[in-house]
């Protein structure tokens, strides 16, 4: 159903979709809602799971009533609601993309033939065939003009824009090395399918848990601090050397390891080590690290907001050694990054996020390839690679099968490294 519509630039109104409607897009919705650069409306909405987007309608519609206009008639349930939900939408509005990744790359070609600007969630590639078809579509959307913002927020941060200056004009010396840890408890299990109407359904509803969905828990997790960590070297890496195993994760089906270290190696030869672990009752520690020949910096402290980024004339974390910090409170990257995105369509700036956001999910993606063969992975194996996990993604419909199937015993294949040397499983 097409509505009456304003091109959006300058103060025009611009129109909004939602395609993916849980906790994340429900909370991307409602940060490019409170953008006060102009008025914005959400018109329509769209998933495969009805329960999902009747949560993230009620709580749209409490808190943004006057700028939420989504009737029973622009809801959509189902594979093609994706379509239906962007037909509602003219050239210059905005489609939010925050389902699972493996749909990011038909989602967004479909905006780019409607003429739509666009808000994709990370990570947005899980494998390298993937990569490599949103660097093509990311080049189609430029040459459209068509604005697209990638959520990898921290880049939008204040305080790590300043560090990213501070560090380029030598405060902490030459850069030598970066170490970054997301370490906490169980995280992204799936026991055995339950009350659920498909084990399609049952795959997407627990995306984390499967890596043709999600990337699976290292890449959905960790591509934030891989990303900003690279941010902070401004290079990519160019191989990746891990490990990585399975011990506590109970009666789970799901493809994870339970820990995952990676040492990632720029084209100078200096690295970068990440260390992931989710086993609950170990140290705990979600921060990231630059080293540099006369001092340390503070990428991230606790969490990916505040920030709270800090320098020090040495490696030593003191209050007596630092020699910079953020002045509290900080902007909330996740507002930044919508106020970015509206203030370049509105302004018709240059804004195109899709070939750093493709680029920082294939690099996570190369380090746990890397931790679930057991080899060495070069970043150009994996862009190159042939393993495309749901290569036909793009076909699937409420009675489709689902692109892993589990054994007898209602198991899924599982990394094994040094046996499955080419291939995550």
């Amino acid at each position: 159903m097409a509505l009456p519509h304003v091109h959006a630039a300058g103060s025009d109104l611009i129109q909004v979709a939602l395609i993916g409607c849980g906790g994340r897009g429900t909370g991307a919705a409602a940060n490019a809602l409170a953008t006060k650069s102009g008025p914005i409306k959400l018109v329509a909405m769209a998933d495969v799971f009805q329960d999902k987007l009747d949560r993230s309608y009620e709580s749209l519609k409490k808190n943004f009533g006057d700028r939420f206009d989504v009737p029973e008639d622009r809801k959509f349930i189902g594979f093609d609601g994706y379509r239906k939900a962007m037909d509602c939408l003219k050239p210059g509005d905005v489609a939010i993309f925050a389902t699972p990744p493996a749909f990011r790359w038909v989602h967004f070609t479909y905006a780019i033939q409607k003429g739509l600007n666009v808000f994709m969630e990370k990570p947005v590639t899980v494998d390298g065939p993937t990569t490599r078809r949103m660097l093509k579509l990311a080049e189609e959307a430029e040459q459209k003009n068509l604005k697209v913002g990638v959520g990898l927020m921290v880049r939008h941060c204040h305080g790590r824009q300043e560090l990213f200056d501070r560090i380029r004009q030598g405060e902490i010396g030459d850069l030598t090395f970066l170490r970054a840890y997301r370490m906490g408890g169980t995280a992204c299990t799936a026991g055995p399918m339950k009350n659920e109407k498909s084990e399609l359904l049952y795959q997407i509803r627990r995306f984390h848990a499967f890596l043709w969905a999600s990337g699976g828990l290292f890449s959905d997790y960790n591509i934030h601090q891989i990303d900003e960590c690279c941010w902070m070297k401004d290079a990519w890496p160019i191989k990746a050397h891990a490990t990585g195993g399975r011990h506590y994760r109970g009666n789970s089906v799901d493809q994870n390891f339970d820990n995952y270290t990676v040492e990632y190696t720029y084209p100078d030869g200096s690295k970068l080590f990440f260390i992931s672990r989710a086993i609950p009752g170990c140290h705990d520690e979600f921060a990231s690290y630059a080293h540099g020949s006369k001092g340390l910096a503070i990428v991230t402290t606790a969490s990916h907001t505040p920030g709270r980024v800090r320098t020090f004339k040495s490696w030593n974390i003191t209050r007596a050694d630092m020699l910079w910090a953020f002045p509290q409170p900080e902007p909330n990257p996740y507002q930044l990054e919508w106020d970015d995105l509206v203030e370049a369509i509105r302004e018709d700036k240059p804004y195109n996020e899709v070939k750093r956001g493709a680029t920082a999910s294939l690099v996570t993606s190369m380090g746990r390839m890397a931790a679930h063969t057991g080899q060495i992975v070069n970043y150009e194996d994996i862009l190159n690679s042939d393993h495309e996990f749901a290569p036909d993604v793009d076909k699937l419909t409420m009675d489709s099968p689902a692109p892993l199937l589990a054994d007898a015993a209602g198991k899924y294949p599982v990394p094994e490294p040094g046996v499955k040397k080419t291939r995550e499983y």
